[in-house]
Order: structure tokens, then C-alpha cells, then sequence
């Protein structure tokens, strides 16, 4: 958990890399990564050498064992004075982490070749190395408070004007995790990963409830194997590699890849997506891959990623993903054969209706919560909506903790929708029949079938409220009188 003195060290650092010239939030994660990348590979030679003494046994290195190779190592480098600290990072480690490569076996290692050292100065470098020294040597004390470190820096991204793209909050990637419960062998992906959020989120879930109950296979597949995520923004790319090596992920399938394209091939691979894909975009229609077209003709990115996910999931796979509020009633011919692809040839679950506010200070736009199941051969009966009205947080600009929260609400009621067939059209959360929507057009907003009781208001009669107006009438002029008498005497 991130104390007010940890967050207030961090807080520290990133005003200190503020006022010395780098001022985009991204920049300041993206070179702060790359520190507690080098920090980590310092960690990591350091528990190989303890290694090599308990085994006696030699061992495969990370530096090279002359003097250049051990001066790049953070332990011996970060007392030194600025001018030299700042001669041997910029001119010695940074080249030598561009050039480690696929052996080191690190999704983040892949993605160096093109990262910028953009220190300006020796003195902002050795006060940035400082500060994060100590709170490698006094705060964080394991993977677990290192990977809330690193989410806390992530959620500067959220304040951050256009940049909060890449975050969706936690509390709503936490719950779209615990509507499908993943499993310790699942095969799980974001095909717009970002900086990793749905996969962290998705990893802490696995970890809490199944830590005492995973065999070695199972923590090896956790480690490797289970998570997989695309982007095509390589500063996103590590930032989300290095989120995942934070929380004990140290192999998973980062790649760049615009998802939606020809080159991407993948199908049936899958048993969980969860994603908040781009909205209101538009790509080139010629470099759509053709499948995706089948479904729904368009080259809007938010249809073609659920067309997406349906592809990519194994037949049985789940996903749970955000879609702007035109997907559920656009009118237009992609639109309808996307949603009629859902209910049809699938098993559509929830539509889960969010407040506009969620996303904000960023974006003001309303959007919903998809739960599905691939099946390819229907299996849609009816579908449950529920209109959330708070998330936990105020829904204006400043997004400050509130007492109303219809998340746990949401959860427990979608595990046991059993519960739930008897709830009418005029509460929170009902059921819809397959029946009504295809006599809708597949319309899946939940306004459409949202019934409102109005109640009936009875006034009083004219002659009621005039004789109420003359009373206030005479009343005011008597206290205006006495008024007048006291400041007459």
C-alpha cells in the first residue's frame, strides 16, 4: 500500500524532474522506467552472484567484468558526484540497456532500441538517482509495494490532459477482473494494453484469491505465458513491460502490433480479453483485416475491436470490455450486424451502463461495460443491464472518494443473476428478453427498456395558494412597518 510519506517522496521526484525542464508526463514515466530498469538489473546481479557463492557455480552475468562494465552497475555509481554519475549513465549504461536484447529475456529489454536519455543536467540526474535510491533502500521493500509505486506514477498519466487515454481507473478495471473471475490457467489479453492496467489488475485478482492453492506449473505459466498485450505506442510499450516485471510478471507477450490490421492473425487463441479500446477513431480501410470486415464493414476503431475480440477469443473464451454509448444504438448498418453478431452468434451477458463522468477530467463521454462469451452458435437468452450511478468518486473534474459506490452492488448481483429475473424495468438492474431486443433493432441501450414511473403531483387548489400569497403578503408588510418605526426612533 502507498503511505502519504511514500507518495510524498514520489510526489517529490516528479516535481524535482518538473523544474528541471521535462514536463510532459509521459516523458517523466518513460525516463524514471528506465532508472528502475537499471536498478533492477544491478538487483538481479546482485542475487546472481549471492547465487554463484551458495552454489559455487559460475553463473551468466549481466556486465561485462572489466572496469567500464562494473562501473555501469547502479550500487557502484550512485555516490559518485553528479558529473560523473551523469557521464557514466548517459554515456555508458544507456547505451549498454539499448543493446541487451532478447537474451535477457525481458519484453521491456525489446523495446530499448529506440529510448532517448533526456536528462539535461548531471545535478537533476544524481538528485533523481538519490531520491529513488532511497526509496528502493527504505520504502520498498518488495515486488508488491514496487508495482503500487508504479501504479501511483501511472495515475499522474490520468491528470494529465490528452495522455489520461491510456488509464482507466482502477476501480473499474478491478471490477470488470471480478465479473469474470480469471483463473490461474487462463490464457488472458489487452489488444490495446497501454501501460498494462487490465493485466496488473487481472494478475493482483489471480494472485489473491489462488496464491496458496497455484502449483510451480501454474506460477511459471503466471510468469510467462498468461499475459499477453499489443499496442502500437512503444514508449506504452515499456512502461507497461515494466509494470508487469513489477508485479512478479517477468516474461509476458508485450508486442507492438496494430491490432486490427492484416498482420495480425491471431484467432481462437484466448480464454480472457479485457480492454478499453481506442474510441472514435478511424483507421485506413485497406489495411483492415479482412475477417474483421466480415462482421461489421467499417473503419471505426471501436467497432472493429469487438469484431476483434470476438476472433481472437478461444470458442468459450469471456471478454469484458468498455464501448463508447453509440455502439449500443448506432443506427448504421456496421453498427446493428456488430450488435446482431453479439446476440446472435453469441452469448451476450451484461450491458452495464456507466456515468459520463467516469473518465473525466479527461473525457466527459458516456460509455457501458460488454460482457460476453464466445460461442459462435448463439446462446443468447435474455441480457442483464444495469445503470451504475457512482463508481466511488465524484463524477465532476476533481474525482474526490465518495460514499456512493454501486461497484459491489454490481459485482454480487452478476453472480447470481439468478436473483435478478424477477426485478422489474423500473430498478437499477433487470433483464432484458432476446425477443425485445431483436424487435429493437438490437438496440442494447439500456434507455430503451428503462421504464420510469412517474408520480402524480396534486397542488392546490388557485384559490389556496392565492390566499397563501396574500397572507405572506400582509405579513411582509407588517414586518416592514415595525422595521420602519425602530429606525425612525
Amino acid at each position: 500500500m502507498i503511505t502519504g510519506t511514500l507518495k510524498n517522496k514520489v510526489d517529490k521526484i516528479w516535481q524535482d524532474i518538473w523544474a528541471g525542464g521535462i514536463t510532459n508526463p509521459i516523458t517523466v514515466i518513460e525516463q524514471l522506467t528506465y532508472l528502475m530498469f537499471i536498478k533492477s538489473l544491478d538487483d538481479k546481479e546482485l542475487e546472481t552472484e549471492q547465487m554463484e557463492v551458495l552454489t559455487n557455480a559460475k553463473m551468466k552475468k549481466i556486465f561485462p567484468a572489466d572496469v567500464v562494465g562494473q562501473s555501469m552497475r547502479w550500487h557502484n555509481f550512485k555516490n559518485k558526484e553528479a558529473g560523473e554519475i551523469f557521464e557514466i549513465v548517459k554515456d555508458h549504461v544507456f547505451p549498454f540497456i539499448k543493446t541487451l536484447g532478447a537474451e535477457q529475456n525481458s519484453a521491456f529489454s525489446r523495446y530499448m532500441s529506440d529510448a532517448i536519455f533526456m536528462f539535461p543536467t548531471p545535478q537533476l540526474l544524481e538528485k533523481v538517482i538519490t531520491g529513488l535510491d532511497d526509496l528502493y533502500e527504505h520504502d520498498l521493500t518488495g515486488l508488491d509495494i514496487q508495482g503500487d509505486l508504479y501504479e501511483y506514477m501511472l495515475d499522474k498519466l490520468a491528470t494529465a490532459g490528452q495522455n489520461g487515454q491510456f488509464r482507466t481507473p482502477a476501480q473499474i478495471r478491478n471490477m470488470m477482473v471480478q465479473l469474470l473471475e480469471p483463473s490461474p490457467d487462463d490464457k488472458i489479453c489487452d489488444p490495446a494494453c497501454g501501460t498494462a492496467g487490465f493485466l496488473i489488475s487481472t494478475a493482483e485478482f489471480v494472485r489473491k484469491k489462488y496464491e496458496d492453492k497455484m502449483t510451480d506449473a501454474q506460477w511459471q505459466w503466471f510468469a510467462n505465458q498468461m499475459f499477453n498485450g499489443f499496442d502500437m505506442d512503444r514508449t506504452m510499450l515499456r512502461i507497461s513491460a515494466m509494470n508487469l516485471m513489477l508485479h512478479s510478471i517477468t516474461c509476458p507477450t508485450i508486442e507492438y502490433k496494430d491490432s486490427v490490421s492484416k498482420n495480425n492473425e491471431i484467432e481462437d487463441e484466448y480464454d480472457i480479453i479485457l480492454a478499453n479500446p481506442p474510441f472514435s477513431g478511424n483507421i485506413d480501410k485497406e489495411s483492415i483485416s479482412d475477417s474483421l470486415k466480415k462482421v461489421c464493414n467499417t473503419t471505426k476503431t471501436e467497432l472493429l475491436f469487438v469484431s476483434l475480440f470476438l476472433r481472437m477469443l478461444k470458442k468459450g473464451g469471456r471478454c469484458v470490455c468498455i464501448v463508447p454509448d453509440g455502439v449500443l444504438f448506432g443506427t448504421t448498418k456496421a453498427h446493428k450486424d456488430l450488435r446482431k453478431a453479439l446476440v446472435e452468434d453469441h452469448q451476450l451477458q451484461a450491458v452495464i451502463s456507466m456515468p459520463s463522468g467516469v473518465f473525466k477530467p479527461y473525457a466527459g463521454v458516456s460509455t457501458a461495460v460488454l460482457v460476453f462469451t464466445k460461442t459462435t452458435d448463439g446462446g443468447t437468452d435474455k441480457v442483464w443491464f444495469y445503470d451504475m450511478k457512482a463508481d466511488g468518486f465524484s463524477l465532476d473534474d476533481k474525482r474526490n472518494p465518495v460514499t456512493e459506490n454501486d461497484i459491489p452492488d454490481i459485482i454480487e448481483r452478476f453472480h447470481h443473476l439468478d436473483k435478478e429475473t424477477s426485478r422489474a424495468k423500473t430498478e437499477q438492474s433487470f433483464f432484458v428478453d432476446k425477443a425485445d431486443i431483436v424487435a429493437n433493432e438490437y438496440d442494447l441501450s439500456i434507455n430503451r427498456y428503462k421504464e420510469v414511473v412517474y408520480e402524480k403531483v396534486v397542488y392546490d387548489k388557485p384559490t389556496v395558494i392565492l390566499e397563501r400569497i396574500e397572507n405572506l403578503a400582509t405579513e411582509i408588510a407588517t414586518q416592514t412597518a415595525k422595521i420602519k418605526e425602530m429606525v425612525e426612533e
